[in-house]
């Protein structure tokens, strides 16, 4: 497959490479609409026993392309909430599939890109890897169930630490906090071993034992598509991005 994400076989283990590098891997509409394509295809695959995801070039994935809010003065709540919801769902699509995803996570992972990265089973980070959740910072309520996977993998405490700072943690506190399992040179060799381990093992027994382990998030998902959605028509995060384009602080009013 070619266009924004590069689908690759490796006997039964699945390599997909979002492949945006001069966007940093930011979720365009193309690249979004490639995913859902991808892992529907995956979905009906029963010779893939386990699925890698990585970023090409210097960053795993900046998260959303909110160009559109700019070009857009006039947007309202549920305009953006229709829009939004949909979104959610099609990069967490990921967590439907019945095999393990394993995130080689090779640089930054911002924002929605973070949660990507937490929504696959197992995560692990190049030394050069970030992650962060700037949201507060630019003005907007978390979304795409970062209030629900973040969480589910750090805990409660210091997800909310990271997610009210917006703070970038670095790789070698990801895994100290639990975040990644291992930080390694080679990132996306490491990943495809373990994804090779998994794919050896009895393929009923691995995919029983990932929808044991699964748990609902519809509920995160409808909060945020309403939270994130008024933020996202606000002043202050027309401002917050304004502020990050031109590499100043912001000046946040509440309105």
């Amino acid at each position: 497959m070619t266009g924004p994400l590069r689908v690759e076989r490796r006997d039964d283990v699945a390599v997909l490479t979002l492949d945006l590098p001069e966007r940093r891997n930011a979720m365009t509409a193309e690249l979004t609409s490639a995913w859902v394509a991808a892992v529907e295809a995956l979905r009906g695959d029963p010779a893939v026993r386990a699925v890698v995801v990585t970023g090409a070039g210097s960053a795993f994935c900046a998260g959303g392309d909110l160009s559109w809010i700019g070009e857009s003065p006039d947007l309202t709540v549920m305009a953006v909430r229709e829009r939004m919801l949909p979104f959610y769902r099609a990069w967490l699509s990921v967590r439907m599939l019945p095999v393990p995803v394993i995130a080689a996570v090779n640089g930054p992972a911002v924002g929605a890109g973070l949660c990507l990265a937490l929504a696959c089973d197992i995560r692990y980070a190049a030394r050069e890897a970030s992650f962060s959740a700037p949201f507060a910072k630019l003005g907007m309520h978390p979304g795409m169930a970062a209030t629900y996977l973040l969480p589910e993998v750090v805990g409660v405490a210091r997800a909310r630490e990271l997610l009210l700072t917006g703070r970038r943690v670095d790789a070698a506190e990801a895994y100290a906090i639990g975040l990644v399992s291992a930080v390694a040179d080679d990132v996306l060799a490491t990943a495809l071993a373990a994804a090779e381990g998994i794919a050896a093992s009895a393929p009923i027994a691995v995919r029983l034992t990932k929808a044991a382990l699964a748990a609902p998030l519809d509920a995160a998902l409808e909060w945020e598509a309403l939270a994130q959605p008024l933020t996202m028509i606000s002043a202050d995060l027309r401002e917050g991005l304004a502020a990050r384009a031109e590499r100043r602080p912001p000046r946040f009013t509440g309105a």
